[in-house]
């Protein structure tokens, strides 16, 4: 699509055309597929800005940041593009808006939705249990489902084993992964809670899970400030320093 075409979208819209240019418009929009689905998303777009910004500040902000845009936007192409003055600024929000709305939604869309994703980070190797006699058939089976991710059957293994081996740290650890991955937040955090508050070697990765698990429930603001506390000397600090850095 061309800058023009956002303009022909934004003028017919806004009923701003001829009798003749809204024939020819209305089919071209029959016969151009590309050009009718490029119009849709346009006027799709344009319905959520206005539903976004109907109040006087928001809307006051959304020009304010449209003026900055567009004036880089027109200064670059002010060989090909040039907007007439007018008694009122409306026309020019309307044609600025119209010809640099890829770029604004853009930026606009990605600062909205663009927080990172839990499965974005949600990575771990195959884990390997230590056989401990009797219990070597539960761990096998919670350690094979683990791998698997069948986490179901990994929590109901992880569980009876942590009733005859309360205290295991690693085995909490697992299992609180196996209750994140099957949306079991308040069973994962109860014991990622109590590994983090222990002196175990699984300090730091109950407190990266812990962040993990707020990030899958998108409670952004509560996952940063516990990606905080993870000390610089952490394994995985780097992947830590990572997702501070998005969410940040």
């Amino acid at each position: 699509m061309t800058d023009q075409d956002y303009i022909l979208f934004e003028n017919y819209l806004l009923g701003d055309v001829s009798e003749e240019e809204k024939k020819t418009f209305e089919i071209r929009l029959e016969e151009d597929s590309k050009f009718k689905e490029s119009f849709n998303t346009y006027k799709e777009l344009s319905s959520y800005l206005e539903h976004t910004f109907e109040n006087e500040d928001a809307s006051k902000a959304f020009k304010a940041n449209l003026q900055k845009i567009s004036k880089v936007y027109f200064d670059k192409n002010k060989d090909s593009v040039k907007i007439e003055g007018s008694k009122n600024t409306y026309h020019f929000y309307k044609y600025a808006m119209a010809a640099c709305v890829v770029l604004f939604l853009g930026i606009f869309m990605f600062n909205q939705f663009s927080n990172p994703s839990y499965a974005d980070f949600a990575h771990y190797d195959t884990i390997s249990l230590t056989v401990r006699g009797e219990q070597d058939a539960l761990l096998k089976t919670a350690e094979n489902a683990f791998n698997n991710k069948d986490f179901a059957k990994a929590e109901d293994a992880f569980s009876k084993l942590l009733k005859v081996d309360k205290d295991n740290s690693e085995l909490k650890l697992y299992r609180a992964i196996a209750n994140i991955e099957l949306n079991h937040f308040e069973t994962a955090d109860a014991l990622l809670f109590n590994l983090q508050e222990g002196q175990s070697v699984y300090k730091n990765k109950a407190t990266w899970y812990l962040a993990l698990s707020k990030l899958k429930q998108k409670q952004y603001a509560a996952c940063l400030d516990i990606l905080k506390t993870i000390p610089e000397d952490a394994d995985n600090y780097k992947q830590v320093k990572n997702l501070i850095n998005k969410l940040d």
